[in-house]
C-alpha cells in the first residue's frame, strides 16, 4: 500500500523503495501522528465531510492504534514507507472502507510538519527539566564549597583568588540561559501547520483556529506554503542543543583539566571513571570527554540541517527528511548526558588543600594595586608600580611577599600596611558587588539561583 500509487503502472525499485522510507526514524512521530488524525477527523466533522458514525468509527480505530502503539503491540508491514502510511493502513484494517476518508484535504506535507512540532512541544519540558537536574547538582555542590578557595584562571593562567561555590555556580548560568532559550523557542513551535494541505491550503471548511486549540498550538500558521517548508524550529532547536553542548564542553574539559595529576583539584568517584587495558594505574574522566565531544557532534547536526536547508526552491521537497534523525539524535544525547554529568559532579571529592596551595602571592597583584588606589594613587600609575615590584621578585627569584619594604618603596608609593594584601580571604571579601566572588555575593548568588528552581516548581 502506497499513499501515491494511482497514478504509477510499475513498482517501485525495492532498493529505490528502502532509501525513500523514513519509517525507521519517523515511526517516533507515531502517537503524534495518531493525535493529529484524531484532531483533523473532528475538524472534517465539523466541515461535514464526516458523519458523526464515521468520525466514531475513524476516531474508535486511531485510539486503538494508540493503545497498539504505547503498549508495544503494533506490528508494522512491508509496505509502510513512513509512519502516516503505516497508521492509515492499520486504520483501514480497524475501520474498514471508512478510513479512506481521513486523508481528505490533507498532505503528508502538513501532516508531518504536524508531527514533529507536536513530537517537539512535548520534549521541551523534558528536555528543560534535564537541565534543571544539571543545575541542581551545581547549586549543591555551590553551598557545599561556599568556603573554599581556588585559583581563578584567564588564558589558563592563575589570575585571582576565587571560591570554588563561585566557580560551580559560573557553570550554573549558561544553562539558566539554555532553558530561556527553550522556553523562547516554544512560541515559534507552536503554530499549526495542518490545514495547509501539501502547499495552497485546503478546499474544505476547515476552521484551522479551532484545530490549533484542540492540539494545543497557539495559533495557525498564516501561509500555507511556509507552513510546509518552514524547518526554522528544528534548526533554532539544533543551535540550543548545540549551545548547550558547547556549556557542558567547557564544564567537562576544566573537570578534565582539575582531575590530572597536575591540578589535583578534583577526584571523580570510581563509578564515574574508567581504567586503561593496558596501565593498571590509570583513572580516566571518560565521561566528561564524551560529553566534550558531543559538543562537536551536536555543532555538525546543527550545519548538517541549515546546509541542507539553505537552498530549497519550493515548498515542500524532500530534502526536508533530513530534519528530525539530527533533532532525534541531538535530544537522546542530551537526555543521556546531563543526569550523568550531574551524577558524577555530586559525587566528586574535591582536594580543597591542593586548591589553596596553588593560591600564590603574585594573584594578589590588583589587589596590592588597589590599596594605593585607596590612597589616592590613579590606577595606571598603581598598575605599573605593582607590575615593577612582580618584576623585581621574578630577578631575584622570591615571592612577593618575602620582597623587603624598601624594594617595595623602590617600586612605588608602598606602606609598611602590605600583610593584609596577600591574604587571599581579604581579597574574595573585598569582592562583593553583585556578581562577584565574595561569600556575600556568592550566597546572594545561590539564593538568586534555587528560587528560579523553585519558581519553576510552584
Amino acid at each position: 500500500m502506497t499513499l501515491w500509487g494511482g497514478r504509477f503502472s510499475s513498482k517501485f525499485n525495492e532498493q529505490a523503495w528502502d532509501f525513500n522510507t523514513s519509517l525507521p526514524f519517523d515511526q517516533r512521530l507515531a502517537l503524534q501522528d495518531v493525535r493529529g488524525s484524531v484532531a483533523w477527523a473532528g475538524a472534517l466533522l465539523k466541515a461535514k465531510v464526516l458523519s458523526p458514525d464515521e468520525n466514531a468509527v475513524i476516531t474508535s480505530g486511531l485510539n486503538a492504534i494508540a493503545d497498539e502503539f504505547s503498549s508495544g503491540a503494533f506490528l508494522f508491514a512491508q509496505s509502510d514507507e513512513d509512519i502516516h502510511t503505516a497508521v492509515e493502513r492499520r486504520l483501514g484494517e480497524l475501520a474498514g472502507p471508512v478510513a479512506g476518508k481521513l486523508h481528505t484535504g490533507r498532505s503528508r506535507n502538513d501532516q508531518v510538519a504536524t508531527d514533529f512540532r507536536l513530537w517537539m512541544l512535548e520534549t521541551l519540558p523534558l528536555l528543560d527539566q534535564a537541565i534543571k537536574g544539571l543545575q541542581k547538582v551545581l547549586v549543591t555542590v555551590a553551598e557545599r564549597n561556599q568556603s573554599v578557595l581556588m585559583p581563578g584562571y584567564t588564558h589558563l593562567q592563575r589570575a585571582q583568588p576565587i571560591t570554588l561555590a563561585h566557580w560551580f555556580m559560573s557553570h550554573f548560568w549558561p544553562l539558566q540561559r539554555d532553558r530561556d532559550r527553550l522556553t523562547d523557542l516554544r512560541d515559534r513551535v507552536a503554530v499549526l501547520p495542518l490545514g495547509c494541505g501539501a502547499l495552497a491550503g485546503t478546499a474544505f471548511e476547515i476552521d484551522r483556529v479551532a484545530l490549533a486549540e484542540a492540539l494545543g498550538f497557539d495559533l495557525p500558521a498564516p501561509n500555507s506554503l511556509d507552513a510546509v517548508s518552514d524547518r526554522d524550529f528544528a534548526a533554532e532547536y539544533l543551535f540550543c542543543a548545540a549551545m548547550m553542548g558547547l556549556h557542558l564542553s567547557r564544564l567537562s574539559e576544566a573537570v578534565v583539566l582539575f582531575t590530572t595529576a597536575e591540578f589535583g583539584f578534583f577526584e571523580l568517584d570510581d563509578a564515574y571513571s574508567t581504567g586503561s587495558s593496558l596501565m593498571p594505574q590509570k583513572k580516566n574522566p571518560d565521561l566528561f570527554e564524551l560529553a566534550r565531544g558531543k559538543a562537536g557532534t551536536l555543532i555538525g547536526m546543527l550545519t548538517g540541517l541549515m546546509a541542507a536547508l539553505k537552498g530549497l526552491p519550493s515548498t515542500y521537497d524532500k530534502d526536508l527528511q533530513e530534519d528530525k534523525v539530527p533533532v532525534f539524535q541531538a535530544t537522546d544525547n542530551l537526555l543521556a548526558v546531563l543526569p550523568i554529568l550531574g551524577q558524577a559532579l555530586e559525587t566528586m571529592t574535591v582536594r580543597s588543600e591542593r586548591m589553596r596551595a596553588a593560591i600564590d602571592s603574585t594573584m594578589l597583584a590588583t589587589d596590592l594595586a588597589d590599596d594605593l588606589v585607596r590612597k589616592g594613587v590613579s590606577f595606571r600609575d598603581a598598575h605599573a608600580a605593582v607590575g615593577k615590584a612582580v618584576h623585581l621578585a621574578a630577578e631575584k627569584g622570591v615571592s612577593l611577599e618575602q620582597l623587603s619594604l624598601a624594594e617595595w618603596k623602590s617600586a612605588g608609593p608602598f606602606e609598611a600596611d602590605l600583610a593584609q594584601a596577600f591574604d587571599p580571604m581579604v581579597s574574595i571579601a573585598r569582592r562583593s558587588a553583585v556578581g562577584g566572588t565574595s561569600p556575600t555575593a556568592v550566597f546572594q548568588q545561590i539564593q538568586k539561583a534555587k528560587s528560579i528552581i523553585q519558581g519553576d516548581q510552584s
